[in-house]
């Protein structure tokens, strides 16, 4: 009986759920494989109980081989998104010391992508809002992991840079460094001056379930396209693991609300949320205000 109510959640989890894109007519879901499944019923009729048995276990065991297959074949794919890699840097600044905080990386950070890292761009520049206050959050470009370690090195051994870098701490709490690659069907939005707020949401993942999220997001942001534009999606690669962030920018809070909730009438987006709430183990939202010198703003 544990054997049995164990097999079918995992027997529906080892389809990956199927979302139609938005507006899409699903009968041509219905009728895709048909064949196919003829085909495994008549495989499967051949089977000894003892083979049966078997691939149940390794099944509950290591995933079913279709999701083992499907990972060997995409996982690649997640892990090249293109020649860039970003890091996000989130700094915890002492209270009160927040404008000095942000004269301090003006002349900073204009100057690293200027003079210092060839190869390097800021995407964005923001201090919080709403969330986690005082807190400064930043999001670089490096074209590829070459540009990442010159980078660096030259934070390492350049003195004009040091030497702001140590004023810099001198301001904060603590800070934190995480390597992500960027999705490749949600882009870094280029620079660009809309005003407004920034929203980062970011999700803690169940080990072993980005593919999963990643193909619901596709349709999923697809809708919420029809809304606003996406500012960018990144997942972790060094840092802290199995994290997702989402970037989204509003005009006010009022949109924001509207935007979201107009999202629920797109057909595709109410299967997008149903499909990846289940894949969360923590999620957290920043509203954040861009600094002056941010490329987003």
């Amino acid at each position: 009986m544990l054997l049995c109510s164990t097999w079918r959640p995992l027997a529906a989890r080892a389809g990956l759920r199927r979302i139609a894109p938005c507006g899409a007519d699903r009968t041509a879901r219905q009728l895709h494989g048909t064949g196919a499944r003829a085909n495994d019923a008549a495989d499967e009729a051949k089977k000894t109980l003892p083979q049966k048995a078997s691939r149940i276990v390794r099944t509950i065991l290591h995933g079913s081989e279709q999701v083992r297959q499907e990972t060997r074949d995409t996982l690649s794919k997640v892990l090249a998104r293109g020649k860039y890699v970003h890091e996000l840097t989130t700094h915890r600044v002492q209270p009160g010391r927040m404008d000095e905080y942000r004269a301090v990386v003006a002349e900073l950070y204009p100057r690293i992508v200027r003079d210092l890292s060839p190869g390097t761009k800021l995407v964005g520049s923001w201090e919080t809002d709403i969330g986690d206050l005082d807190t400064a959050v930043h999001i670089w470009e490096y074209q590829g992991y070459p540009a990442l370690s010159t980078a660096y090195h030259r934070y390492r051994t350049d003195p004009e840079y040091r030497e702001l870098s140590r004023k810099m701490l001198s301001l904060l709490r603590s800070r934190k460094s995480q390597v992500m690659l960027e999705f490749q069907f949600w882009p870094t939005h280029p620079p660009v001056a809309k005003g407004g707020v920034y929203e980062l949401r970011s999700y803690t993942l169940k080990s072993g379930t980005l593919l999963e999220w990643e193909h619901n997001w596709r349709v999923g942001v697809e809708c919420r396209k029809h809304h606003e534009v996406p500012m960018g999606a990144w997942f972790s690669q060094l840092g802290t693991l199995n994290q997702v962030h989402h970037l989204w920018q509003y005009p006010d809070l009022q949109v924001r609300k509207e935007v979201r909730e107009a999202a629920w009438s797109e057909d595709g987006w109410p299967a997008t949320v149903l499909n990846t709430v289940p894949l969360i183990q923590a999620m957290s939202s920043r509203i954040m205000l861009p600094m002056p010198f941010s490329s987003l703003k």
